[in-house]
């Protein structure tokens, strides 16, 4: 079976949602450190990547237990960062 990814793009960055590996931890819309105003998952699209500053996207997406989220610079090679998770660079 083919794994689901589905790109939500910015002027800055491509974000990479992996369905099938998210946990739903929360951690990339709710508490303090959340940034619900682009991680919504009561809207449809529920990523808007222009709704708040590429780096502060880019430490949500660092926070992901589960590799769910990554990205890649839209100027880079369109590759994500490392092993196709996103850990190892900013």
């Amino acid at each position: 079976m083919k794994e689901i990814t589905k790109k939500y793009i910015n002027s800055e960055i491509t974000i990479i949602w992996k369905p099938g590996t998210c946990i739903h931890s929360k951690l990339c819309w709710q508490g303090v450190s959340g940034l619900r105003s682009v991680f919504n998952p009561a809207e449809k699209p529920w990523i808007k990547p222009e709704a708040a500053p590429t780096e502060e996207i880019i430490k949500r997406i660092n926070a992901c237990p589960s590799g769910a989220l990554s990205y890649y610079r839209n100027d880079a090679a369109n590759q994500p960062y490392g092993d196709g998770t996103h850990k190892d660079r900013i």
